[in-house]
């Protein structure tokens, strides 16, 4: 009978690097495995410089989620550490990293959640969609190159969803009086110089 285990270290075995795996497709996972995962902070920072006010507060609101459920990856790791193919060891390794808990993935954690919670409202479904496509490559990189299991891509899956939809519907309580009351104010106390200049949004 094929336990969660077993199944957990088949899906392993057939998406790692094999030891004779071409170059040029360990630079491609390397590049989405590590990268890719860059293009979060760049939007939430051209989104809150050249964003609407709505768009701050949905990315907020994205930001405030994901930041929730990395804490929660982290509780999960601290409580339950589980480890990496390397430190077990299985599998071959191609990408260095340091020997912390494996479940759930931060990198997909992260991408999910931005992505997930984006995908809530109108103005940014778009964009929420094109993150989840995006955290496909991250997910399959950081598997193929044998720093994760898929079990860890699947806990960040259930992770994402559950505190998006958790910190959307606590949205009216939680999300708009902090934007108000804090980060729009610090945002115009910041950059009050180039909004006046009108560099970027007020």
């Amino acid at each position: 009978m094929l336990t969660e285990k077993t199944l957990n270290l088949a899906l392993f075995a057939q998406l790692n690097a094999a030891p004779d795996s071409d170059p040029r497709l360990l630079l491609l996972a390397e590049l989405a495995a590590v990268y890719l995962i860059w293009l979060v902070p760049a939007l939430l920072v051209i989104g809150w410089l050249r964003g609407s006010d709505r768009l701050k507060r949905t990315l907020l609101e994205a930001f405030i989620a994901t930041l929730f459920a990395l804490g929660a990856s982290w509780l999960i790791g601290y409580w339950w550490p589980t480890p990496r193919p390397f430190m077990m060891p299985v599998g071959q390794t191609f990408l260095e990293h340091a020997a912390t808990p494996a479940f759930p993935s931060n990198h997909a954690t992260i991408m999910l959640t931005m992505g997930f919670s984006l995908l809530l409202h109108g103005g940014t479904r778009r964009i929420g969609r094109y993150l989840l496509l995006l955290a496909v490559p991250v997910a399959w990189a950081r598997v193929f190159l044998g720093v994760h299991f898929p079990q860890d891509m699947l806990g960040a899956l259930l992770l994402a969803v559950g505190v998006a939809a958790l910190v959307g519907v606590s949205r009216s309580w939680l999300i708009l009086p902090f934007y108000h009351h804090v980060a729009r104010r610090l945002y115009h106390l910041l950059f009050a110089p180039l909004i006046s200049r009108g560099w970027v949004e007020r």
